[in-house]
């Protein structure tokens, strides 16, 4: 008997399109990460700016899983603006051209904010939906939205697995962090968070840590009430040192860097005298 050769394994890439913050930042798009297996593209987050670091992927790092009409899913950690406001980009962009619709994970209120989106194309959907337009499927422009009912494996489709679990982002409620599980890798992707143990037992021992954080430095030069805020919603470089040493990823990926005044390395300087592993300040457009 012949035994057939074995299949290679399709690498996984880690592609980050925007690690920016609310704060407006011509370098950095808002939120926005993309994992590539097998042909397929996997976003997790659309904040402002992500579509068009997407379609640079494309063309410059030669993923073609992000031409936005092969875009097939996307998974929202929680609808903050600076992690939504490029999903209706996502949709809107040469949607007459998809071959399937776009489907879309996230928490409760999505569906709500996916019908907004229709209201607010209104006009151009009409537009190109009536008339002489040669549109093969006039309601390729819907989304198909699942929202999430409870924290568990959200997705399992071509050898990959997406988990969502609940972190603690203050107000926002319901907010996720995402464990994505290929063949090959493992990515545990934090959202915008506090402290949580929680995501310490999900990242604990992954090939990547894809985690947001809070300079120290520059946060003590902000009002009480801002620094009291932030401590309560997000992740002190101090904190995430304790994270990362108790997770130990293969790579801790700094993202929603936020430093105020300080220089943003510090961000990772001031990870880096508490945790001796892997740390990179993520710019947009790194690959991993």
């Amino acid at each position: 008997m012949t035994l057939a050769a074995p299949v290679a394994m399709a690498e996984t890439r880690v592609i980050v399109l925007g690690t920016g913050t609310p704060v407006p930042n011509g370098d950095r798009a808002g939120s926005g990460l993309a994992i590539i297996h097998d042909g397929e593209a996997y976003l997790f987050d659309a904040g402002h700016g992500m579509m068009q670091n997407a379609i640079k992927a494309w063309k410059d790092l030669d993923a073609e899983e992000l031409n936005p009409t092969k875009i097939k899913q996307v998974f929202i950690t929680h609808l903050h603006s600076d992690h939504t406001l490029d999903y209706p980009e996502l949709a809107s962009t040469y949607w007459w051209r998809r071959e399937e619709r776009l489907k879309a994970i996230g928490p409760k209120g999505l569906q709500a904010m996916t019908d907004g989106f229709y209201e607010m194309m209104q006009a151009d959907i009409a537009i190109r939906t009536s008339g002489v337009n040669p549109v093969k499927d006039p309601s390729m422009y819907q989304v198909d939205v699942t929202e999430i009912e409870q924290d568990g494996v959200v997705f399992d489709e071509n050898g990959v697995t997406v988990e969502a679990f609940t972190v603690d982002h203050g107000e926002v409620k319901p907010a996720y962090g995402f464990k994505v599980t290929t063949p090959d890798r493992t990515i545990v992707i934090s959202g915008d968070t506090a402290y949580s143990e929680t995501l310490i037992e999900k990242a604990k021992g992954v090939d990547i840590l894809v985690h947001e954080v809070i300079g120290e430095e520059g946060l003590r030069g902000l009002s009480p009430e801002w620094q009291e805020y932030h401590r309560s919603v997000h992740t002190l470089t101090s904190e995430l040192a304790d994270i990362a040493n108790q997770a130990q990823p293969g790579t801790l990926v700094l993202t929603h860097i936020a430093t105020y005044a300080a220089p943003l390395e510090t961000a990772k300087t001031e990870v880096e005298a508490l945790y001796d592993g892997k740390v990179v300040l993520a710019s947009d457009l790194d690959e991993f």
